[in-house]
């Protein structure tokens, strides 16, 4: 089955679907055949206006199909798949993969260009979201994800930015593409001792915030290392105080917010503000407590700058106490503003109600009580896009560092399988990083330590111990992943000469004498050589000796369990401001290199005496 191009509607938004019936009387034909792949004719059902795009894409792709007797001649010819075509198709899951990785589920059918030979891989369902209408400008989606072609993941990255604005929404958009790729949880507060395998794929969160993942060998024997990716997936935001209901001023609703890291800075003024979060629920019927996502795609809060009329700076440093404080409505605009919603003493008695009234229709909580609490932050509405004459950049926010993150993990996703494969490919990505990495979802705790540990001895339980643990570490590398600094041609005297990062190139490999950064001499010499094997290109970067260097996850991850280790990171402009720039193929760079490396390291680790 195949989605043919859609055409919109001046009053109905949402894609309207034209399909048709396939029917091919040749037997030989036993792909199709076996699909029993029926189409529906023009679909214009209206989905929910409070659905996403990708929802509504989602929900129309999956509408009750309706068989049609014939096809109609408007439609241009459709491809017959070839016995040849049939042969490819007996190992689906390499083409499953290729459509998870292209991010192609729940798109619109329109932008799942894909070509004859790899829709014969397909299974039903994802046929039914995919367009093999190509032409010179709409390639084949899957060829280009298979063939590691950057620019095929431009706009995956784009949308991964646009629909997980918060830690909680990243971590649970990498279980889903884990889950679909064919990994499975390992619930911390569980047994791993039954459940780990040579061969099995896996993956453990910790406090929602931080995810690890991790492939082990077919052939794993005991002892054998780990090649590690780790990243964090923090960014810089407004969080809502623990009280953020504040007393209304010259006639406005504000919102009591406090910066995480660097957050409320002149870059944060005057922009387009959305909300989004977690939500702590406890069922008043079953007792039972838990936790709910939320998201606005509007946005609902703004720092005012002061006209430069009455002679105040805005740029210098003005009180992120006092002058940053997000205006949301307007007193007249909530009359009931003096109400409690809850009973005394309940948390949303001490938040604006109109706000609890709005994340309450979002998640259908009918009883403001059943509010418990709330993990709740601002961010940058305006939706990741490309720019240039060319297109050749990327701008969003919270690129520092869901772009390392999001290469990191669709690198292990795309790292081929193999037999002969005996040590463990893991992506390890972290909260709280901008901050230190003190907290239990932090790079500073136990979190990735203690998953190898289980997993060494869940695969040996009865070798386990110090001396195999440690023959382990020993065995192991971490590539330390975290954006770099990019070339600012308007400051190109605050960067060493030699030592300029350009986008669209590659990763850059970063120093630091005063130990920083992990990278050595080995541990340059072994990214260097991955490099060279994966087909990648890599820059390097230090910071000149009058500026300060920033830190990552490389030393305390590597001085914690005594690997090797080396940071490299795709590079950025503007760096903690609340909007950044990238190279538009860089997304597509770090995942070359990364499943480079997963692929790779077992060779590389062979060649050092």
């Amino acid at each position: 089955m195949r989605a043919s191009p859609y055409r919109l509607n001046a009053h109905h938004p949402q894609p309207l679907l034209s399909h048709r019936l396939l029917t091919r009387p040749s037997p030989s034909n036993s792909l199709l055949s076996s699909f029993s792949l029926v189409l529906v004719a023009t679909m214009t059902r209206r989905v929910p206006s409070s659905l996403s795009l990708r929802q509504q894409a989602a929900a129309q792709a999956q509408s009750t199909l309706s068989v049609s007797s014939s096809a109609s001649s408007s439609f241009a010819p459709i491809p017959i798949p070839t016995s040849a075509h049939a042969q490819q198709a007996a190992s689906p899951l390499a083409a499953s993969k290729h459509f998870v990785l292209a991010d192609m589920d729940g798109r619109p059918p329109l932008d799942n260009r894909a070509c004859i030979n790899c829709i014969s891989k397909l299974s039903p369902n994802e046929v039914s979201q995919v367009n093999w209408h190509l032409d010179e400008e709409n390639k084949c989606k899957l060829c280009a994800v298979r063939d590691l072609k950057p620019e095929a993941f431009t706009k995956p990255f784009c949308d991964f930015l646009r629909e997980n604005p918060t830690v909680f929404h990243t971590v649970d958009y990498f279980k889903t593409k884990l889950r679909q790729s064919g990994y499975v949880e390992l619930p911390a507060r569980d047994s791993w001792s039954d459940k780990i395998q040579p061969g099995g794929k896996y993956w453990v969160t910790r406090n929602g915030s931080s995810i690890i993942a991790f492939a082990v060998g077919k052939s794993y024997k005991p002892g054998n290392g780990v090649g590690m990716i780790a990243g964090h997936i923090d960014a810089l935001t407004a969080r809502l105080k623990p009280v953020s209901k504040k007393p209304t001023t010259a006639g406005y609703v504000q919102l009591g917010v406090a910066p995480y890291a660097g957050a409320l800075n002149q870059t944060w003024w005057d922009r387009d503000l959305s909300i989004g979060g977690r939500v702590i629920v406890r069922d008043e019927k079953t007792g039972k407590t838990s936790s709910k996502l939320v998201q606005l795609d509007w946005p609902i809060a703004k720092i005012p700058t002061l006209a430069p009329h009455f002679g105040v700076g805005m740029m210098g440093q003005n009180n992120a106490e006092t002058q940053a404080v997000p205006i949301i409505g307007l007193d007249s605009s909530d009359s009931s503003s003096a109400e409690l919603l809850g009973s005394v003493g309940a948390f949303v008695n001490t938040q604006p109600p109109k706000l609890v009234r709005l994340i309450s229709k979002q998640l259908g909580i009918t009883s403001y009580d059943s509010i418990v609490n709330w993990e709740l932050e601002l961010f940058d509405s305006q939706p990741a896009s490309v720019f240039g004459l060319d297109k050749e950049f990327i701008t969003a926010g919270r690129i520092d560092d869901k772009l390392c993150s999001w290469s990191a993990l669709l690198g292990l996703l795309h790292s081929t399988e193999r037999d002969e494969d005996s040590y463990i490919k893991l992506v390890a990505l972290f909260d709280d990083e901008e901050v230190g990495s003190l907290l239990r979802q932090g790079a500073r705790g136990n979190f990735l330590p203690s998953t190898v540990e289980r997993a060494v001895e869940a695969l040996n339980p009865t070798t386990y111990g110090p001396g195999l643990i440690g023959q382990t570490f020993a065995k192991s590398f971490l590539l330390s992943a975290d954006v770099s600094h990019a070339g600012n041609p308007n400051f190109i005297g605050n960067y060493l000469a030699e030592h300029i990062p350009k986008l669209n190139v590659g990763l850059v490999v970063c120093g630091d004498s005063n130990a920083h950064m992990t990278t050595d001499a080995v541990s340059s010499a072994i990214l260097h050589r991955v490099a060279n094997l994966c087909g990648a290109q890599l820059q390097d970067f230090q910071i000149r000796n009058d500026s300060h260097s920033g830190g990552t996850v490389g030393p305390m991850l590597s001085s914690a369990m005594g690997v090797r280790a080396a940071d490299a990171g795709l590079p950025q402009l503007s760096m903690h401001s609340i909007r950044a720039t990238t190279g538009a193929l860089d997304p597509g760079l770090g995942v070359h290199f990364f499943k480079g490396f997963l692929d790779f390291w077992e060779q590389v680790d062979g060649e050092w005496e």
